[in-house]
């Protein structure tokens, strides 16, 4: 906690103390439906008077391996084909059995780095340690560096935990990755969603003028910063895609104030490419309509 400050500590606990299951007011929208307690029930409901509940929940246990080719001018010749693999709201108590399938399939890729952005834990308050458990059984079969970012359902508690698993959690931080002489630099902040806890300009404020750089946000609602700030690439999660989507993939809702079009998939404000994950996991219930849960593996190309 040393390395993230005192300031920053006390000011998000405070949020913890005072606001994590609060439905109106506190962060970027109006109302907080992930915090409301009877929308499991009322989702669950309305699903199974449609015929639809066994097939949602089917879907949500079926994590697809995305593959996503990224070009940029300014990326670092050593750096050719540089892959990261991007998971992102594993929400594991809720999603067992989408984690259990995740932990079954992640053994066997090739990547350079995995980031986690955010969203570890089921609801966005109470106990975390089943969901900390199986984010261990996850990691242990994770190769190479990890780096994460907290979302907006995590408890600044599950710090240590996660660090001790291996994983490099950055608080408006940046690190180097080297490759032969050459550097790229990663950052992250924490949540800009709920706790609103970001500061993307600290998060850039080491990184020199022209070098490539990402940004791990829990959400991409911070997009115009980030471009602003200079970073050619965020990789974000958060919206789910919308999670219970109507056909064609088009979300009925996507919990985030941001143009629709950044809600899934590879999107670009100004010079900056985005990436928004639906996710491997879902939030309230494990179910998902025209939404598939997702794992995503980058690769990074210089535009000829």
């Amino acid at each position: 906690m040393d390395r993230i400050g005192a300031e920053h500590v006390e000011r998000r606990l405070k949020v913890e103390t005072e606001h994590e299951a609060q439905l109106f007011g506190q962060g970027l929208i109006i109302f907080n439906l992930e915090n409301w307690y009877s929308a499991p029930w009322i989702i669950g409901s309305a699903l199974k008077l449609m015929g639809l509940y066994n097939r949602a929940r089917r879907n949500a246990d079926q994590v697809a391996i995305r593959t996503n080719l990224l070009e940029f001018e300014s990326l670092p010749p050593a750096f050719a084909d540089f892959t990261i693999l991007h998971l992102s709201d594993l929400h594991a108590d809720i999603s067992e059995g989408a984690m259990r399938h995740l932990i079954g399939i992640v053994g066997d890729l090739k990547y350079d780095i995995c980031v986690l952005t955010g969203d570890y834990r089921g609801k966005t308050y109470g106990p975390f340690d089943p969901s900390l458990k199986s984010i261990h059984e996850l990691t242990a079969r994770i190769k190479g560096p990890i780096y994460g970012v907290l979302g907006n359902h995590d408890s600044i508690y599950m710090v240590p935990a996660l660090e001790e698993m291996g994983i490099r959690m950055l608080f408006n931080e940046c690190e180097t990755i080297s490759r032969k002489d050459s550097q790229i630099y990663l950052a992250g902040i924490d949540d800009a969603h709920f706790y609103r806890t970001d500061d993307v300009e600290k998060a850039a404020r080491r990184i020199p003028s022209g070098a490539f750089s990402i940004l791990l946000s829990h959400t991409p609602e911070v997009y115009s910063e980030a471009a602003k700030a200079g970073f050619d690439l965020m990789l974000s999660g958060h919206t789910h895609g919308g999670q219970l989507c109507l056909p064609g993939g088009i979300p009925i809702k996507l919990e985030a104030r941001l143009p629709r079009s950044m809600g899934a998939g590879t999107w670009h404000h100004g010079r900056m490419v985005g990436y928004t994950s639906v996710g491997a996991g879902t939030s309230l219930l494990p179910v998902r309509l025209n939404c598939p849960p997702e794992i995503t593996l980058h690769t990074l190309r210089q535009r000829m």
